[in-house]
């Protein structure tokens, strides 16, 4: 059987906090964000390696985002994610990302706002 190791790594729900907005509440007090990753790679030597040089790492992006959220104040969903979907996409190997980041209780009879972005390579 032969497999073509396409791979997608996804990443759900990681729940952040970080300044996003650009009223004085949200400039001044931290918020909930939650954040979901799909990550495209070919993962033929990883497959065929078993080694980690060869693959996608998602700890360390996971860390890299975990950093960037938690440094930076955003006034923009668009930022935010665009920078998110930076990290998740650096790898040489990955074809396609997307990220959507939710802002929760953003709108006072919604659950949350989302945005995603995506980016083919």
């Amino acid at each position: 059987m032969q497999l073509d190791n396409k791979a997608i790594i996804k990443i759900k729900n990681l729940r952040l906090r970080t300044y996003i907005g650009i009223n004085e509440d949200e400039v001044n007090n931290k918020q909930d964000i939650i954040i979901n990753a799909q990550i495209h790679y070919c993962a033929q030597d990883a497959v065929s390696t078993d080694d980690m040089n060869n693959a996608v790492n998602y700890r360390t992006i996971t860390k890299k985002i975990i950093t960037l959220v938690e440094q930076q104040r955003f006034s923009l969903l668009e930022k935010l994610t665009a920078d998110v979907l930076g990290i998740v996409s650096e790898h040489a190997s990955v074809s396609f990302a997307q990220v959507e980041v939710d802002k929760p209780y953003a709108l006072r009879f919604a659950d949350s706002v989302s945005l995603t972005l995506s980016l083919a390579k």
